[in-house]
């Protein structure tokens, strides 16, 4: 994991999207290697329900900055004590589709067991950087899409869970910083702007 590249990394900031929210990207070390935690988003939420994300949520005002917001909504989804997460860098802000610009801060975290918050987070997932960078396991298709225009929308498939949307474009930036995986040049196919995702 080279730490030092993504404490380096000087990150993109953008405007766009009405509002501001902040994610952790949670890196966990055990004995074999590098693990990221992912929480599954629960069915009943109005936005993105049922998909793979890093916990995080929207700016409050009481909030000091965005490292703050990252770090509340990861103790309020999973139970991270804030003063657990050791922020090592950002990555570049992304808008989504929800017209929100998220910020993600990459932080090293404890491996121990984290509790859900069921109303918000429906499982917990932590997932191998191995079986991540593993080839295998990672597709990608452009299309047109109406809100970002021509993009590369990336998949990543790992025990059992899918990693994707803005979730999976953060993942190819951790990736391509913090290890020796890169995002192969062409995408796997090309597909119509309403062909069905492959999740």
């Amino acid at each position: 994991m080279d730490w030092e590249r993504v404490r380096a990394h000087e990150p993109t900031a953008t405007v766009e999207g009405d509002r501001e929210a902040a994610v952790l990207v949670p890196v966990i070390t055990r004995p074999d290697g590098e693990y990221l935690l992912f929480t599954k988003r629960a069915d009943h939420l109005g936005e993105h329900p049922g998909q793979m994300s890093f916990p995080g949520g929207g700016y409050e005002p009481g909030d000091d900055d965005l490292a703050a917001t990252a770090t509340r909504e990861a103790f309020e989804e999973i139970g991270l004590d804030p003063d657990d997460a050791a922020i090592v860098g950002r990555l570049d802000d992304i808008p989504t589709v929800s017209n929100y610009l998220v910020r993600p801060f990459v932080a090293r975290v404890p491996d121990r067991e984290y509790t859900p918050d069921e109303r918000e987070v429906a499982e917990i997932a932590i997932l191998p950087v191995s079986g991540l960078t593993a080839l295998e396991n990672y597709e990608s298709e452009r299309r047109d899409h109406p809100y970002y225009g021509d993009i590369r929308i990336h998949y990543f498939r790992v025990g059992g869970y899918t990693v994707w949307g803005a979730t999976g474009r953060m993942l190819v930036q951790f990736l391509e910083l913090a290890t020796e995986w890169t995002m192969p040049p062409e995408p796997d196919r090309v597909v119509d702007p309403d062909a069905e995702y492959p999740i």
